[in-house]
């Protein structure tokens, strides 16, 4: 089946008052317990603000994304789902629990790496 990247943007919850977040963080996870419980949850994560580093082909790191960038990843989640219609509903489900929109994007299949994970799956 195909894969879908369900992310938002750094920032988008920024709105929500603090008060406000313990019940949303319930929201969010109780998607989440849906998707696992109907088997299509692979992975999810918030991604700390702003502590990106970026690693070139030479080794040299560098500090960045930086602040001034309008859109960063702040969270997603990956499902495994026959359909982009599919991938779409439950980006709905994580944007009402969320309290902000998100994006939908298919990953491309890669049936190397699969070929690859497969025997470390069966370990």
């Amino acid at each position: 089946m195909p894969r879908y990247l369900i992310s938002f943007n750094d920032g988008a919850m920024d709105h929500i008052p603090a008060e406000d977040m313990a019940d949303v963080g319930k929201a969010s996870h109780a998607v989440i317990w849906e998707a696992v419980n109907a088997g299509v949850f692979v992975f999810g994560a918030g991604l700390e603000r702003q502590q990106a580093s970026v690693v070139a082909t030479d080794g040299l790191v560098t500090d960045g994304p930086y602040p001034e960038t309008k859109e960063v990843i702040g969270g997603f989640v990956v499902v495994d789902v026959p359909s982009r219609d599919e991938a779409v509903a439950w980006a709905a489900k994580i944007a009402v629990g969320c309290r902000c929109a998100q994006e939908v994007r298919e990953l491309l299949p890669d049936p190397e790496t699969e070929a690859i994970l497969r025997p470390a799956a069966r370990r």
